[in-house]
Parts: structure tokens; C-alpha cells; sequence
């Protein structure tokens, strides 16, 4: 390439893409051939899909959920000291992209920096450090990084002309004397008996924080990306720990909420062009339910504890489309304020009906950290969604100010022409006259009997009924729950509903 060619390529490569095509489509020959090798390194350079794309012709797999690891790495390049949390469901090219192209993809841009992999076991490490090695071997001209001689082991190797490299290892492994730049944690467990082990869990967090963490450079950044096991795995330990200075990315298998960090719709599976729908609701049924809350949703749900028992929740649960033909005779909103506990950060939210044969029906969990005027407000929302004819809130702890939060909430919704005519539903103050076991275990018992229907999916609910075990404190949106479902089930309530109301507002719903 003469030194005129070179210059026009520098040039070329500082130009925005739509007009990189049209003198592209004009070159001819010589030219053609140094524009197209120009495109070719700045899609290297761009980032680890797209230096994927370029090496392998576009064979290697492409989507959005990938481009948020694209992400994380280009920060990590430029100079940012980060921690990332990812969490995917398997076979979803996690490894592929966080713990191959992306190493690869940071050396060729960093050849003087150092980078580590762990993994549950040293041959999966090593098995990523060969890959890296083998694509250094075969790409090393067009990425310009190679190996040093006599420093090519697969599970660590050195680049020719710097002092940097990458090293391998096992969870549990010695790195003694090594440094890094970036490390990538890729799946820190093997499966399920090992998420379930006390021991492991606990040797494996002793190795994250006193070698994993103190091998790192001052600047140095740290990813763990993994799939799910148990709430104590190492990203649940993270994550207790408050997070603090974490990027979080939690992509489940299907949206299950809003603001999820691709903007899908809830329900919206996470690489519909490879895992449709059908092929998602095979694997729940294949791994079953803890398996796929942990597995695919990154939503490990404890083991059984005392009272509540996954098959009552999941055998008796029902689609929205489904719950569409039943008609109710009352609905209400229960909120469990946590006035009394300074642990407690979530407001339990839960809205909650009743049909005319008795049967129950959980229809909402809003339960989330929120402080008094917010949670008013969005009590108040709920209701009027589910045309409720009640909040029931428990008087023991801020009873009086919970029922003046409703009221005011209300009123101002009232000024703004949300409430659309509506009456404010009754407020009912509760008192906790008996221990929680003693108020739980019955609608336990209406859940045994196949009584009480889930309206969709309620993880935060879900998880808290089946690992609460009686003289542990109850969570605020178990309580919520439980007093809604009182309310609902006790006959009683029935004819004391009708008495309080003057204005009709329950003719029709009893």
C-alpha cells in the first residue's frame, strides 16, 4: 500500500458510515481492496460481536442480549473500572461472548494488559484460554496481537513484544502472583447439588473475595456472568451484599417485569429468533419449577420451608386469559406498611378476589421499596383497576396513619379525575390478635385445598411463601397476602362488607 493509499484509508476510516459507502461503491481496484481491509479492522475494533462477525464471516451469533456484553467490554476498554453482574439463562452464547470473543477482542486492544478466567472447574477455563490461544494463532495478523514464543500453554500464554497475557483457572485455584486487568468469572457452579452445598457456597465465596478480588490492578475490572443456581450462589451473595458500585444485568428467559434492560414487553422471550416461546415453555416442563425459576427466569427459589408448598401455588395457577371468564363478587387491596420493622425495605402491595363459589384469587403483588405518599398513591391505583371494595391494612403498627395515607391519596387522585366517579373503597384496620404462624396456617390450608388461584407469575410472593418458616419474621408481601386472603375467605365478611355501605356501591359483587 503506497504512503498516498495510507492516507486516504486514515482518512477514510474517520468518515461516517453512509458516506464510507458511497466512495466504497465508487473505489475501484487497489483501492477497492485497501477500503474493504479498512472496513474489515474497524469492525475488529468496534467491538467483541463485531469482531465475531468480521473473523467468521458473519457465522457467529448476533443479538441484542449479546450487545449489552458488546457494552460492558467497550466500557472496560476505555478506561473504566468496572463491575458487571450478568445473569442468562444457558445455551443463550453468554460463554461464547463474555468468556472468548471478549478477552480476545480487550487483548488486541490492550496487548500490554493481563486478563484472567475462572470457572468451576480448571478444564473449562482452560478449554476458554485454548480458544483464545488457538483464535490469537489463526487471527493474528488482521487483529495484530501474537503469542510469544515458548509462552503458548492454553492456560496461560504471553504476547509477543508486551508483558500482557491471559491466565485460567479453576474456582478454588491458586493465582498466586498473578495480576490482572480484567477477570471474568464464567459460571462459578456446576449445577444444582453443588448451588445446594453449604460448603461449596461458603469455600467459593472465601475464594472470591481472597483471591479473586485481591489479584486484581488498581483500576482493574471484574465480570461475573452466570446463570442461576440458588439464592446463595455467588450472585446472590453479590447482590446481599447490596451490590454497591455493580452494573446488574438480569435477563430472564421470558420479561417478567417492567424495565427490563432490553425494553421487552412482559412475556417477551429473550432470543426469539433461537428460543421461541413453545421451545421455553418445553424446557419448564422439562427442568421443572425451581429448575427453571433458577435455570432460565435468574430467580432461584429456596428449598421448601414450613408451611407453603410450591405444587399448591403452581398446580392451582391460571393465565390471565384464562381468569378473563370468571366474575367476582369482591376484590380488595391489602397493604403491609412494615411500620414496625427497621429491616424491612418493601411496602407488601397485594390486590386479591373473591368468586361467588368461594374460590380466591391472587390478581396483583405491587409490593416494592416505596415511601408513604407513593405507596398511598399506587394502593390507591390498584384499587381502582380492580374495582376493590376494600383496603385492608394492619392497625398494629401505624394503622391510624396508614388509613389518612389512603385518604389523601385518594382525594388527590379524586382532583385529577383518576378515580373516574369511583367511591372510596371501605378501609378496614385489622389487628394482629394471634402469632403469624397461627394467622398464616389457614390460608395455607385454602392453598392445600386448591383454593387459591395466582393470576400470572408472582416471584417476589412466591419465594417468600415457600422459604418462610414459622418464628422467622414474616415478609411484608407474605403479610399483605395473608391478610387479604383472610379478609376474602372468612363468610363472615360477607354480610359485615354490605353493612358498612349506604350507597349500593357493593350491589351486584356479593
Amino acid at each position: 500500500m503506497t504512503t498516498r493509499l495510507e492516507e486516504q484509508v486514515a482518512l477514510y476510516r474517520t468518515l461516517p458510515a453512509e458516506q464510507r459507502q458511497e466512495i466504497a461503491r465508487l473505489a475501484q481496484g487497489e483501492e477497492r481492496a485497501a477500503l474493504a481491509w479498512a472496513e474489515q479492522q474497524m469492525a475488529i475494533e468496534r467491538s467483541p460481536g463485531s469482531m465475531a462477525a468480521a473473523l467468521t464471516g458473519g457465522r457467529e451469533w448476533q443479538a441484542r442480549h449479546l450487545d449489552l456484553i458488546d457494552k460492558a467490554f467497550i466500557r472496560i476498554a476505555n478506561g473504566e473500572r468496572m463491575r458487571v453482574l450478568l445473569n442468562m439463562p444457558p445455551r443463550h452464547g453468554k460463554s461464547a461472548r463474555a468468556a472468548r470473543w471478549a478477552p480476545l477482542w480487550y487483548l488486541a486492544r490492550h496487548p500490554d494488559h493481563r486478563v484472567m478466567i475462572a470457572s468451576y472447574a480448571a478444564k473449562l477455563a482452560e478449554g476458554h484460554g485454548r480458544w483464545i490461544r488457538d483464535g490469537i494463532k489463526e487471527h493474528g495478523d488482521q487483529i495484530g496481537i501474537h503469542l510469544r514464543y515458548g509462552s503458548m500453554a492454553a492456560n496461560r500464554f504471553d504476547l509477543a513484544g508486551t508483558p500482557g497475557g491471559l491466565v485460567t483457572a479453576g474456582v478454588g485455584g491458586s493465582l498466586t502472583g498473578m495480576g490482572a486487568n480484567v477477570a471474568i468469572v464464567d459460571d462459578p457452579l456446576k449445577d444444582a447439588k453443588e448451588a445446594d452445598s453449604p460448603v461449596k457456597l461458603a469455600n467459593l465465596w472465601d475464594w472470591w473475595q481472597q483471591v479473586i478480588n485481591t489479584r486484581m490492578e488498581p483500576n482493574g475490572s471484574i465480570v461475573v456472568i452466570q446463570t442461576r443456581w440458588s439464592e446463595n450462589d455467588l450472585a446472590g451473595r453479590i447482590l446481599q451484599d447490596g451490590a454497591e458500585g455493580w452494573t446488574v444485568l438480569n435477563l430472564p428467559a421470558i420479561a417478567m417485569t417492567e424495565g427490563d434492560p432490553l425494553g421487552r414487553q412482559i412475556g417477551e422471550p429473550l432470543w426469539p429468533e433461537r428460543f421461541r416461546r413453545k421451545h421455553l415453555d418445553r424446557f419448564k416442563k422439562d427442568v421443572g419449577e425451581r429448575g427453571w425459576w433458577a435455570l432460565y427466569q435468574q430467580e432461584p427459589r429456596p428449598l421448601e420451608g414450613g408451611v407453603w408448598r410450591w405444587e399448591w401455588i403452581t398446580k392451582n395457577r391460571i393465565t390471565p386469559a384464562a381468569f378473563r371468564g370468571v366474575d367476582l363478587t369482591r376484590s380488595i387491596v391489602a397493604i403491609d406498611t412494615a411500620g414496625g420493622r427497621e429491616d424491612s425495605d418493601e411496602v407488601g402491595l397485594i390486590g386479591a378476589g373473591r368468586d361467588a363459589a368461594g374460590e380466591l384469587y391472587v390478581l396483583a403483588d405491587r409490593s416494592r421499596k416505596m415511601g408513604a405518599a407513593k405507596w398511598g398513591r399506587d394502593a390507591c391505583l390498584l384499587a381502582i383497576e380492580l374495582q376493590a371494595d376494600c383496603f385492608v391494612v394492619e392497625a398494629n403498627f401505624g394503622g391510624d396513619m396508614a388509613a389518612q395515607i389512603l385518604r389523601q391519596a385518594w382525594t388527590e387522585l379524586q382532583r385529577e379525575g383518576a378515580t373516574e366517579g369511583m367511591l372510596m373503597p371501605r378501609i378496614k384496620e385489622v389487628t394482629a390478635k394471634v402469632g403469624k404462624r397461627l394467622r398464616a396456617e389457614p390460608v395455607a390450608q385454602i392453598y392445600e385445598n386448591g383454593h387459591v388461584h395466582h393470576v400470572g407469575e408472582f416471584p417476589g410472593l412466591e419465594v417468600q411463601y415457600v422459604s418462610w418458616i414459622p418464628g422467622m419474621d414474616s415478609p411484608d408481601r407474605l403479610d399483605a397476602a395473608v391478610h387479604a386472603l383472610t379478609e376474602l375467605a372468612d363468610p363472615a365478611q360477607e354480610g359485615l362488607g354490605t353493612q358498612h355501605y349506604q350507597d349500593n356501591r357493593l350491589r351486584g359483587r356479593r
